[in-house]
């Protein structure tokens, strides 16, 4: 199998990466975007995570999704566990999905460090149903001890299903509920601006239907590290205090914020024309015979691809990466790849894409029937 791991030759220009949500980020890459932020608009200090850059990435972030407020957090599990803390309040359980990063990735330090009870729903899929939320809703109510339910949490995409969306509809429909039922609604939106680029559906149509919303600002901005957690002023204002007491406020960050004010400039339209290229390439490599680009209902930037039993994996890889293409495969299963559609897709010309992956393909089968042992001769 062929890690993803970066070698010396294959960062370049023309190098696509189909997987991960954002380009690649070198040393020397990260001290060249910053040496050009400084000379334009210039860089901020900030102090133990407040003003400077930090300011000026909160407030931009706030206006661009119609929020009264925002905050700079060093991670996406401190921003989605904050967020959390504060809208509960006084009832202790959170709504959010069996599937999603908070409940399987956390460490439990939603309920080890604030108390709260998480209650996982719809398992083993990419959300939970209204008519699941209102059951549990219900029971919160009903038993022995009330028990009430104070946060609602949507995550989308859903990485543990292939990056699959909650459909607007559907979000729509729960927190439309959980407004009538007095129990507030976070977003975990790592991805919410891909999400946007493969729904058509602006950041903050999606960031309206939530109290709290969290967005990512390494994944695909150029970020080494944060996050920005979204709100009205009373849940965000003051919260800095809860950030340095979860040991959060570090002590110089501009610098990520400014990286990160650099990769969403023009980022929607970037990852829109990123996706709109990758449908035309997968409807082109359908068209071989050998392959299988699959398209989920819900998807947003993730295709599975599967290779037919008599072409070579390895070989269909090797070739492609030496066309700067880098694709890896399953761990369990070779043939069975995936493709994380990412901006660097528009670093080669859709034909140029196309031969490179017919041409991996021919060589893979070919070489594949050579290996192939012969049949004995029958007498």
């Amino acid at each position: 199998m062929l890690t993803d791991h970066l070698t010396p030759g294959d960062d370049t220009e023309n190098a696509v990466y189909f997987y991960g949500d954002g380009e690649p980020q070198t040393p020397r890459r990260l001290l060249e975007r910053l040496a050009t932020y400084d000379r334009t608009p210039g860089l901020e200090p900030d102090s133990y995570s407040l003003g400077g850059t930090i300011a000026r990435l909160e407030q931009q972030f706030a206006a661009t999704l119609g929020k009264e407020a925002a905050i700079f957090l060093p991670t996406g599990t401190l921003a989605n566990h904050l967020a959390i803390r504060t809208l509960c309040g006084r009832k202790p359980r959170a709504v959010v999905q069996e599937q999603s990063h908070l409940y399987n990735d956390s460490g439990d330090c939603v309920s080890r460090l604030s108390g709260i009870t998480l209650v996982p729903l719809g398992k083993d899929q990419p959300a939970f149903a209204l008519d699941e939320l209102q059951a549990a809703v219900e029971r919160a109510v009903t038993g022995r001890v009330l028990n009430p339910i104070g946060a609602v949490m949507i995550e989308s995409p859903v990485r543990r299903q292939m990056g699959q969306i909650v459909p607007f509809e559907a979000m729509q429909a729960i927190t439309d509920y959980c407004r009538q039922q007095q129990i507030a609604t976070h977003l975990d939106g790592a991805r919410l601006y891909m999400m946007s680029a493969a729904t058509g559906i602006a950041p903050a149509a999606y960031a309206a239907l939530c109290d709290t919303v969290y967005v990512s600002l390494y994944k695909y901005f150029g970020a080494p590290f944060g996050a920005i957690l979204t709100g009205p002023a009373a849940c965000i204002d003051g919260l800095y205090h809860e950030r340095r007491m979860f040991g959060g406020s570090l002590s110089s960050a501009y610098f990520a914020a400014a990286l990160a004010f650099q990769g969403m400039h023009g980022f929607a339209d970037r990852f829109a024309a990123a996706m709109a290229q990758a449908d035309t390439l997968f409807s082109r490599l359908n068209a071989l015979d050998g392959l299988h680009v699959e398209r989920l209902a819900y998807g947003s930037n993730i295709f599975p691809l599967t290779l037919a039993a008599d072409v070579n994996a390895e070989c269909f890889l090797t070739t492609l990466r030496a066309h700067a293409i880098l694709v890896t495969s399953s761990a369990s299963e070779a043939r069975q790849l995936r493709l994380t559609v990412n901006t660097t897709i528009l670093r080669q010309p859709l034909e140029t894409l196309v031969t490179a992956f017919a041409g991996a393909l021919q060589d893979a089968t070919s070489r594949h029937r050579r290996r192939a042992p012969k049949r004995a001769a029958s007498v």
